[in-house]
């Protein structure tokens, strides 16, 4: 009987310690003859007007500020296209004062984004659905304590989504190439 359990133990120690086992795929990396890339212009599917504008800029800060592309003007000198879509832009209010007036917000952007390899004519990722969400209190409202440093304005939370945004894009492009962060269904073309 000693045995019986022994063996019995054993084997589940073994079938646990083979399902403890963590999926690890290899990295995918960036190919290397794309050294730079170039940013073909936002499209802007929304009703707000100027958002493609802003964006780029913060986008084009990014990678200059990571340095490991170049950034080129024309599609025809680059190694790789990036292509950007605005798809949503969402301004939920989530909180509200004692009269009614809309005291909190979260402005939520979603974005399509794409690299092309220009050069075997393949796109190497998409992701149709990243997001940028941000929530903040109205500056506008009298209740926010802008001294404390509560409110901000909705121009500045889309600032930071830009921001947070471009940072995600560049880092998928470069350092995760191949990794998932969409709210979609992920996958890398092979």
């Amino acid at each position: 009987m000693n045995r019986l359990l022994l063996w019995l133990s054993l084997c589940a120690a073994f079938i646990l310690s083979s399902c403890a086992s963590i999926y690890d795929p290899a990295p995918q990396i960036l190919p290397e003859h794309i050294r730079n890339v170039c940013v073909r212009p936002i499209v802007n599917n929304t009703n707000q007007f100027g958002l493609e504008a802003k964006f780029m800029n913060a986008l084009v800060d990014e990678v200059l500020r990571d340095g490991r592309l170049s950034l080129v003007n024309t599609e025809s000198e680059a190694n790789g296209v990036l292509s950007i879509t605005i798809r949503r832009y969402i301004l939920q209010p989530l909180t509200y004062d004692v009269n009614m007036v809309a005291e909190q917000f979260k402005l939520w952007i979603i974005v399509s984004v794409s690299l092309i390899d220009r050069e075997n004519d393949v796109t190497l990722w998409t992701e149709p659905n990243m997001e940028g969400i941000q929530i903040y209190k109205d500056i506008t409202n009298r209740n926010t304590d802008v001294s404390m440093g509560d409110g901000m304005s909705e121009e500045e939370a889309r600032t930071i989504i830009w921001e947070k945004l471009s940072r995600d894009i560049v880092k998928r492009t470069i350092r995760g190439f191949g990794s998932v962060t969409s709210v979609s269904e992920r996958k890398v073309p092979l």
